[in-house]
């Protein structure tokens, strides 16, 4: 972990983040993967990000350093919950949300339910629609603790290999087998998973009535969760949205195209634009 990581108590739940920067508040919320933490998913994103802006980092309740509570029910509103708590807890208000996969959905959950905190919202990969399950998120979130089934992992997520290190299979590996961190993955995304995924969706008259500039990130070659059935489907129900796709990029946007990524999330949310109904 980076020099920035802290803990801040979130309604009774010791929650770990990492912060850094000045300026106007950005929240990234990570994804659903196996043994990970917000500095996983973000490490590259957020030195790039704090150049201009105030970044919040948290590990999502019964994910990386924050407590697993042995009483909790996971799912999208304790998670939502636990974001809006965290929200609060550090005193921020019109947040800017990036979103990574899981992290898209609960961004949309979390504009839904209290518009009064959000400024522009980027989703990237984003689940929050309904889809088929796919074999790369069967994969995922059926994952059981080994180096050997975590490179596979990898190898779903990036469409370059050269990201599927064997060094970070070992590492993330290590990080999925956190006494506890197994046990709560599993009753996460337990059978059946097509209706856990289900849950993640907010209905399609809800999305429209999102107001929030927005912007889609996805890569063409993403097996874990389709752009043709998430990012391009919002573009049609978000009234004030945008989209971005990389070819030969898989669901690790952030990572296989990150300096481009970071650009477009930086003009995007330093933009000032006025949306004028004709």
């Amino acid at each position: 972990m980076d020099g920035n990581s802290k803990y801040l108590d979130v309604k009774g739940i010791s929650t770990h983040y990492h912060e850094s920067g000045q300026g106007e508040p950005v929240l990234l919320i990570h994804g659903s993967g196996p043994g990970v933490t917000a500095w996983a998913n973000w490490r590259l994103i957020i030195p790039k990000l704090s150049e201009n802006f105030h970044v919040f980092a948290p590990d999502m309740v019964g994910f990386g350093y924050t407590e697993r509570p042995e009483t909790i029910e996971y799912g999208v509103e304790t998670w939502t919950n636990h974001l809006i708590n965290f929200i609060e807890a550090v005193g921020q208000s019109n947040v800017h949300i990036i979103g990574n996969s899981l992290g898209g959905a609960l961004a949309l959950q979390i504009a839904n339910k209290r518009p009064d905190l959000v400024g522009k919202i980027v989703l990237m990969g984003a689940a929050g629609l309904p889809f088929k399950m796919t074999y790369g998120l069967y994969k995922v979130w059926g994952y059981e603790p080994s180096v050997e089934n975590m490179k596979k992992l990898l190898e779903i997520f990036a469409y370059n290999q050269k990201f599927a290190t064997d060094e970070l299979a070992e590492l993330r590996y290590k990080a999925s087998i956190q006494a506890g961190l197994q046990e709560a993955f599993s009753k996460m995304f337990a059978e059946p998973r097509q209706e856990k995924l289900n849950q993640l969706a907010l209905p399609e008259e809800q999305i429209k009535k999102i107001e929030n500039e927005v912007l889609m990130i996805h890569g063409r070659d993403d097996i874990v969760v389709p752009y043709q059935e998430t990012s391009l489907k919002f573009l049609e129900l978000l009234p004030n949205s945008e989209l971005h796709i990389f070819s030969k990029c898989g669901h690790w946007t952030q990572i296989e195209k990150k300096d481009e990524f970071a650009k477009l999330c930086e003009n995007f949310l330093l933009r000032n634009t006025t949306v004028i109904n004709v």
